[in-house]
């Protein structure tokens, strides 16, 4: 089911849904069910499955030199989204990317999912690779996220890359794309990246998922914002728990997003990282009860790879 869908057969329910990030290779997806099994019990919809992009490693070649390969270090992500319909009986959303995938890689994955019974796409730009201090989209790939959506969307309509297909089974992808509360880290102000947000939405996204916030008022601003500028879709709150101190300087400096004065000071009276995720589900939970109170379509948690802060934050709310 699309996940439009799901948000409209809910009448006005707050959903709960959560992403994960696929094992890395050698590890076993016993330990990414570990994760998920906890959080089945609040009934998500639908669970997004993240995409890693190519990476750099180095080879000793043995006689004092290296070798530069490219490698994907977590592979699986249209498989790991199969094994979880098929485990969980639930909704899977495979994150596609620009960056490192060819367009016609890309129609590949688009197929397979399609194969699968997949309804549901994230389309991302993708971040920069480790040396690159710009993004830098493959030669033969899409440049932009609007490129994306562009791209699923003609697939939606029966246009392939090099040919048009009359097919009796054309795929009917609901399309996700991310929204940013604070801005996108390279747009020059908000209202620029609104103007790419409206552009992702009238080439075909669906949805839009937010980048985390700490601050509602960051994200009530922002739907305020879109809606004014045209963009109708639903606009579901992205939401991570901190839970490490060094998050602090860590999360503004990656996402480059402003943490409240409050939360920061009481993180820095922590005497240790238990007591650091303890205020982070706290802050978690107080942040989603003013959200379900607003009648946000779905609260939508950024698990990365650990499961029991949110449990114990959706244990406080579903």
């Amino acid at each position: 089911m699309k996940i439009t869908d799901h948000i409209k057969k809910a009448n006005g329910k707050t959903l709960f849904s959560f992403e994960v990030i696929p094992p890395k290779k050698g590890n076993n997806i016993e330990e990414l069910y570990a994760n998920i099994d906890p959080l089945m019990e609040f009934k998500p919809p639908f669970i997004d499955v993240t995409t890693s992009r190519e990476e750099f490693v180095y080879i000793d070649k043995g006689n004092g030199l290296l070798a530069r390969k490219i490698t994907r270090m977590r592979p699986g992500t249209v498989g790991i989204c199969a094994a979880i319909k098929h485990k969980y009986d639930v909704d899977t959303v495979p994150h596609v990317l620009c960056g490192g995938f060819t367009k016609e890689e890309t129609e590949y994955v688009l197929v397979d999912c399609q194969y699968l019974g997949i309804d549901n796409v994230m389309a991302l730009r993708g971040d920069a690779m480790s040396h690159q201090k710009y993004f830098e989209p493959n030669k033969e790939g899409n440049q932009y996220a609007v490129d994306l959506v562009a791209q699923i969307q003609d697939l939606n309509s029966g246009k392939y890359l090099h040919e048009v297909l009359e097919a009796s089974n054309k795929s009917n992808f609901c399309i996700g794309v991310a929204g940013y509360p604070e801005k996108h880290l390279e747009s020059p102000s908000l209202q620029s990246d609104l103007k790419r947000l409206k552009e992702k939405v009238a080439a075909g996204a669906d949805y839009v998922v937010t980048q985390m916030f700490f601050d509602n008022q960051k994200y009530f601003q922002f739907v305020a914002a879109a809606r004014k500028a045209g963009i109708q879709v639903p606009i579901i709150p992205g939401i991570k728990p901190i839970a490490v101190k060094r998050h602090l300087q860590l999360l503004p400096q990656v996402f480059k997003i402003d943490l409240p004065e409050a939360l920061i000071t009481t993180i820095e009276s922590c005497k240790t990282n238990k007591d650091v995720r303890a205020v982070g589900i706290e802050w978690a939970i107080a942040q989603s009860k003013e959200l379900l109170a607003a009648g946000v379509p779905v609260l939508h948690y950024y698990s990365m790879g650990k499961s029991d802060n949110i449990h114990s934050i959706a244990s406080a709310l579903f």
